[in-house]
C-alpha cells in the first residue's frame, strides 16, 4: 500500500506531541502514586512489594511499552482520520490505554521499581523467551521488541498515509498489536501474585479480543483483511 503523497507540514510531529501528553499523564500518575495518594485506587496495598524479575512487574513494564505504541499510533489516526468510527475506535484505545500505562507505571513507582529495563518477556518463563525469538515474527526487527508491535518502518508509513488508506493500516497494525500483547496478558491474568494486577490483565486479554474482532469487521466492511498475526 502506498501514501497518497507528503503529509501536511508539521504532520510528523503530531504524534510525536501527542506520545509526550501520554508520557506526561503517565509520570503524573506515577508521582501521585509513589507519595501512596492513589494506592488504594490502583487496588495496591503499600506493604505488597513484588520483586523486579515477579510476573507483576514483568508484566507492569512490559505491557506499558507495548501500550504506548498503540496509544502513539491511536492517537496519530484521531488527528488525521476523517472516519467517524474509526475516530471513535482511537479514541477509545488511547484513552483506555493511557489509564492503564498509568495504572502499571504507578504501580511500578510504589513498589520502588524501575519503569523499564530487564530481559523483555522473561518474566513468561519459556513462553516468553519463546515468543521473543520467534524468526517468524513480522516485528522482530526494525527496533520493534515484542510480538505484534509495529517496526519504525510501518510508523514512518503510518504517517504518510491519509483517507480510507490510513484507516486501513491502523485497523490491520492495530489488529496484529492486540494479538501479540495477549499472550502477555494471559500469563499474567493465570499467574501474577497480586490479584489487582490479574484483574488488569484479565480485562485487557478482554476488551483486546473484543476490539480485535471489531476491527476485523471494521476491515471487511472497508475490503481489507488483517495482516498475518505476529
Amino acid at each position: 500500500m502506498t501514501g497518497s503523497g507528503p503529509a501536511p507540514q508539521g504532520a510528523a510531529a503530531a504524534p510525536r506531541r501527542g506520545l509526550t501528553a501520554v508520557l506526561l499523564a503517565v509520570i503524573a500518575v506515577g508521582l501521585l502514586v509513589a507519595g501512596g495518594g492513589l494506592a488504594v485506587a490502583l487496588g495496591i496495598g503499600r506493604t505488597e512489594t513484588p520483586t523486579a524479575d515477579s510476573v507483576d512487574a514483568g508484566f507492569a513494564r512490559d505491557m506499558s511499552r507495548h501500550h504506548v505504541q498503540a496509544v502513539e499510533m491511536a492517537n496519530l489516526v484521531l488527528l488525521r482520520t476523517a472516519d467517524a468510527e474509526v475516530r471513535r475506535l482511537a479514541f477509545d484505545i488511547s484513552s483506555t490505554q493511557t489509564n492503564q500505562v498509568g495504572r502499571m507505571q504507578g504501580w511500578l513507582a510504589l513498589w520502588g521499581l524501575p519503569p523499564s529495563g530487564g530481559e523483555v518477556m522473561s518474566w513468561m518463563g519459556q513462553d516468553g523467551h519463546a515468543m521473543h525469538d520467534m524468526p517468524a515474527d513480522p516485528a522482530a526487527a526494525d527496533g520493534a521488541v515484542m510480538p505484534g508491535m509495529a517496526t519504525e518502518a510501518e510508523l514512518a508509513e503510518l504517517r504518510t498515509l491519509s483517507g480510507p488508506e490510513l484507516d486501513v493500516r491502523f485497523l490491520q497494525l492495530m489488529i496484529r498489536h492486540h494479538q501479540g500483547g495477549l499472550a502477555m496478558a494471559q500469563y499474567a491474568a493465570g499467574h501474577a501474585g497480586l490479584p489487582a494486577v490479574r484483574t488488569l490483565a484479565r480485562s485487557i486479554a478482554e476488551t483486546q479480543t473484543a476490539e480485535s474482532t471489531t476491527m476485523a469487521t471494521m476491515l471487511q466492511a472497508r475490503g481489507a483483511a488483517p495482516l498475518p498475526a505476529g
